[in-house]
This record gives structure tokens, sequence and C-alpha cells, in this order.
């Protein structure tokens, strides 16, 4: 069939793309490359995709093109599933032959609820999904179909068995094609990596049993399954020909450190290459893969630590220890690693006191940037399910975002609010970044080129922006 993968236009701003861990506008505009529909439209030979927030393409636009089509196949998330299945009646309405299903963890943990709430979609492709859209796109029916939850003509949802995770990801086509088919990767920026970046997977899982993480509890499992060291260096090889203008290539990998010999195996391809490369790393990694990671062209870790309280660490089941994370961090400024790392507030254990930990925590330990996130329970978690038995999580915060798209405190706890949760993240980025040694070293990276001072000045101004949209909708809710 000719397919259409789609990321339909949702909140301005939002990134909320197949590739992008939590859905949601971010503080400073950024948006994850749609690895998880570039997979499988690489797997269809008729097939194109239309990633539309990062190319600022409205919904009437996509309608426009729907008659050339006979299956549409749209990644949905929590947050955005309401407008997405908005999108597709558009589409439907507008080429009514038109095949329509849903790919995403959302649909993969809540296919049946899905497909009741949403009657213009077929079918839900569940869990891991690329070679269940290729069987579909080739014509098979829908009853010989593994991992596929479906309307039948009757109006009867059925639920096929669930498909075997892939163990051969070598099976699995390059994405970077499809990048270079169909998107502008000039439009892709996240503001800690080099720009223009280009984002790809080298494995799927992780054997880590956070309660918040998604991906591994949703669609890839807690086994690392890794592509061929041969056969990521490649496809870099590829893109580097391809796409002479990428200034940095980042592993997406649920954390690429989990197998060291395996990521100091590829580290030392790409010194050849010659390329410079980011990934997630846990911060337990050696100082002797972090040598051996640097010498290969590394630049920069995204570093989770959630925390810098050791009991909520352990809540979570983050299986790190604070003084580990020290120990790792200071390897990383000793050996010229850049991190960006990544905090959670509202975590079960979550306090005041816990709060102003990890403020100190992250001030101490001094990433070259932060991100502060909201705790957020996506159904198909353990923090999910524990946030409903508990009564933390309220109805009315079930979606996750605002009105506009911006990530809201869906827990509370007897002892912490939804609003002292909320604010606690302005306080966070304000006592971070306003440190004089903070404020110098980012004068001093804006100082090395204009291109950069440009470049952080438009940030600033876009992070106070959203500041200021916090704090209005947080009056507006209050009254």
């Amino acid at each position: 069939m000719r397919t259409l993968f789609l990321q339909a236009p949702s909140f301005d701003g939002f990134d909320g793309g197949a590739g992008s861990r939590y859905q949601a506008r971010r503080e400073i505009r950024s948006y994850w490359y749609p690895t998880w529909l570039a997979q499988p439209a690489a797997l269809v030979t008729e097939s194109k995709v239309i990633d539309a927030p990062p190319h600022r393409i409205k919904l009437a636009e996509v309608v426009a093109q729907a008659g050339h089509f006979d299956l549409v196949v749209a990644h949905t998330s929590t947050p955005s599933f309401v407008s997405d299945v908005r999108a597709i009646e558009a589409l439907k309405a507008a080429n009514p032959r038109l095949m329509a299903g849903f790919i995403g963890a959302k649909v993969a943990v809540e296919a049946d609820l899905s497909l009741r709430q949403a009657p213009a979609i077929d079918f839900v492709a569940r869990n891991e999904f690329d070679f269940t859209i290729k069987e579909v796109a080739d014509g098979i029916a829908f009853e010989h179909i593994a991992g596929l939850s479906w309307r039948s003509p009757a109006g009867v949802i059925v639920h096929n068995p669930d498909r075997p995770v892939l163990e051969d990801m070598d099976r699995l086509p390059f994405v970077s094609p499809i990048y270079q088919r169909d998107l502008i990767i000039e439009n892709y920026f996240i503001g800690y990596l080099k720009h223009p970046y280009l984002s790809l997977y080298t494995g799927r899982g992780c054997k880590s049993r956070c309660t918040f993480c998604l991906w591994p509890q949703t669609v890839g499992g807690h086994r690392y399954r890794t592509r061929s060291v041969g056969h990521v260096i490649d496809e870099i090889a590829w893109a580097k020909r391809a796409f002479p203008q990428v200034k940095e290539f980042f592993f997406d990998d649920d954390t690429f450190t989990d197998n060291a010999p395996r990521a100091e195996a590829i580290a030392k391809e790409l010194g050849k290459l010659g390329v410079t490369w980011s990934c997630n790393a846990k911060a337990n990694v050696s100082r002797k893969t972090l040598k051996a990671l640097k010498d290969g062209g590394l630049r920069l870790l995204l570093v989770g630590y959630e925390s810098g309280n050791q009991q909520i660490l352990h809540n979570v089941k983050k299986g790190m220890l604070v003084d580990v994370a020290r120990r790792f961090t200071k390897d990383c400024h000793d050996l010229g690693i850049v991190i960006h790392g990544t905090f959670i507030l509202g975590l079960p254990g979550e306090t005041k006191e816990t709060i102003e930990e990890t403020i100190r925590f992250a001030c101490e330990i001094n990433p070259h940037t932060i991100q502060v996130s909201l705790a957020a329970p996506y159904p198909g978690t353990y923090l999910y399910d524990q946030a409903v038995r508990e009564g933390w999580l309220d109805v009315d915060h079930a979606e996750l975002v605002d009105k506009n798209g911006v990530q809201v405190a869906p827990l509370h706890y007897p002892h912490l609010s939804h609003t002292e949760i909320f604010h606690s993240v302005e306080t966070f980025y304000r006592r971070f970044y306003f440190r004089s040694g903070k404020i110098a070293s980012i004068v001093t990276e804006m100082a090395s080129s204009p291109a950069m001072a440009k470049r952080r000045l438009r940030e600033g101004v876009e992070f106070f922006q959203f500041l200021r949209h916090r704090r209005a909708e947080a009056l507006s809710d209050a009254t």
C-alpha cells in the first residue's frame, strides 16, 4: 500500500515526535527525530514520512495529500492522543478509503481502550511494531499479523498474539536514508547538541527498571538488543557522506553505555571516521571506558541523574548511587566530556527538603547544562500504576500537559502539592543558572563564536518566555 507515516500537527512547538521520550513543549524549542516512524517507513517501499511539528506543516496541508495514500500510520502519545484522532478523522473525511492505524507507547499498552475511544482507527500495532506495520502495508490479512489489535468489519475489536521481539537488529534497514528523503534536518534542534545534528538508535531495550521510564516498559523491553558494530559504522559512514552539514551524531539508545566493550568498539571505529558524537549514559561508566569513548570522538553525555536524594533513587529503582554519580561526573570533567544532566521533580518520596537536596547536588556536580522535568506517570509504567493505586494522580492531570502542551505537575502527595512541585522547576533553573560561575561559563562559550552567541541569546529569550507562560498558566489555574 502507498503508506503515509505521520506525526500529526498538535500543540505549537510540541516535541511529541516518535523519538521523544516524554511528549511536551520544552523550555527551549527542540525537536527529536521521528526515528520510530522512519524505521518502519524504511521497510515499506511506497512510503512517505510527514513530521509536521518541526516542519510547521498544518493539518490542512496533510489532508490535501490524503488521496495519495492507501494507509496512514500515525504515532500517538498520551498528551497528543485527542488531537491525533482528530487528524485521522480529517484525513478519512478527505479519503474515505484510507486505512488508518496508530503506533506508540500509549496504544502499545492501551490497545483496547484506544480503539474504543477512536472509532476512526482501524488498528493499532502493539509493542515493537516495525514488521507488524510492514505486514499491514504488504496487504497481509489482519488476522494473520502478530502484534496487531484491530477492528473487524462487524466492529468487534480483536487482539492478535504478541509479536516476538526482534533479536537480529541488523534486519532493520538504515533510517538515515529516510531522513534524507523526507525530512529537512536543519529543522531538528536540541539545545545541548551541535546544530545540525542527526539522531539514531544502535540498539533497543534497557536492563534498568526505572519505574518512570517510558520506552523499556512499553515498547523496547528490558533486554538491550543491539545492532552489530559494523552495521552501525556503515550507517554513520553513509550518513556522513549524505549529510556533510551534520556537526554531531547522537545515539539515542536508552543507555548506549550498558554494553561497555561494544561502546568502546564503536568509539574506536567512529574515531577512524573522524566524527563528533554523543549518547545517553548512566552515571556509573568507568573512567577507562569514558577515556576510550572520548578518544573515539565522544563530545557529550546525556545523563539522567533524576535526584540527588538516595532514597528517592531507591524508590524509583534507578540503580544508581549518588556517590558513584559524583565520581563519574568528576571523571567526565577531568576528561573534557560535556554533560547535559536531566533531573525529575515530584518522584515518590519527594519533599521540600529532597528538592533542596537535589538542587544543591546539581550545583555541586555542575553539568554544563540541565533539564528539569516534572514526574510524568505515563500509562504502562510502574509509576502510573503506583500513582493510581496510592491516589497520587488526579483525573484532571491524566493527559500530563496543559492546553498548550506544556508539562503539568500530575502527581501530588499529602505533604507536597501539585503547585509546590510545579513551582520548584523554576526555582531549580534559577538557582542553577544564575550562579556567577555558570554565567561566566556561558558568556565564555558565547564569546567563542558569533553563531554560539546568537544561539544562546535566542535560547535565553525562549527560556524566559517559557517561564512567563508557566507562571501565567499557574495563576489562571489558581483562579
